[in-house]
């Protein structure tokens, strides 16, 4: 579990981007961290991955404070950012995932690096230059590389911002297989439909939390995304336009698929009652 309790910070010179935040993120759950631009989304992010030093508030992460175990917290945590070809060091994909991993033997260097591969379904890539793929497939690797490491939990910040809608749809999947598999993900963001892979989601405005909304709530609190000025998610707003014509689908997630099977469902329904 990770607990941020009390936590503020600003830069040298500067007015505060971070103001007495509190929250928590239970083992397995995917939350989503929104935003302006300018909110305080990557700073927190920062903090939380031990990468940006903290002054003011404890963050503890499995009951280890991030101020003392630095060094334990950076295992148990990956963090990835939003622009690939900032974090790659090495033009063949083997050598930059092996990197990290060098004090491993040959044969599990070899098993995490297959393993990780899979898992964003880039195993095909292993031996390709690193600079001859698109970002979204760069995008893939990186989150490899972290994977690679065996971190429990995964600060996504901004993973998809610079890439194409296929890249998204790739990295929005691979999001949805590591929950899957316990991961814990904090994916900060201001693309609106990664709101709807998460439990929860936390509204960050001129520094604070000004909201926190479960994803079983998002219909009936949609206003508060406008409210912030963050933009409804697509499939989000068609629900919200339906249930406001009368039509309350009962759909298991935000997925196409789920409200493609509640739609039929409802039309079945619609059907019998004529």
């Amino acid at each position: 579990m990770i607990n941020v309790e009390n936590v503020s910070f600003k830069y040298k010179n500067s007015d505060y981007i971070l103001k007495n935040i509190n929250f928590s993120v239970n083992d397995g759950e995917v939350i989503a961290i929104v935003g302006k631009n300018g909110s305080g989304k990557s700073t927190l992010g920062r903090l939380i991955a031990g990468i940006t030093k903290l002054k003011e508030g404890t963050i503890t992460i499995d009951d280890m404070n991030i101020s003392k175990d630095i060094k334990s917290i950076r295992e148990k945590v990956g963090i990835v950012f939003q622009n690939p070809e900032n974090q790659i060091i090495f033009n063949n994909i083997y050598d930059e995932l092996s990197f990290s991993l060098r004090n491993l033997d040959k044969s599990e260097i070899e098993n995490r690096i297959t393993t990780s591969l899979k898992q964003v379904d880039m195993f095909d890539f292993k031996d390709k230059d690193l600079y001859a793929l698109s970002l979204g497939q760069k995008q893939r690797i990186m989150i490899a590389e972290i994977l690679a490491k065996n971190p429990k939990y995964i600060i996504l910040d901004e993973p998809t911002t610079m890439i194409d809608s296929y890249g998204k749809e790739k990295i929005h999947d691979i999001i949805l297989n590591l929950k899957q598999k316990g991961y814990t993900i904090i994916c900060i963001t201001n693309l609106s439909d990664e709101i709807l892979l998460a439990d929860r989601t936390f509204i960050l405005n001129n520094g604070e939390i000004v909201a926190e909304i479960k994803k079983q709530e998002l219909i009936n609190k949609y206003a508060i995304l406008e409210k912030y000025g963050i933009k409804i998610p697509t499939l989000l707003n068609i629900l919200v336009n339906l249930k406001k014509e009368g039509i309350d689908l009962d759909i298991e997630d935000f997925s196409v698929s789920s409200f493609t099977t509640a739609i039929k469902k409802e039309l079945n329904t619609e059907r019998k009652s004529i």
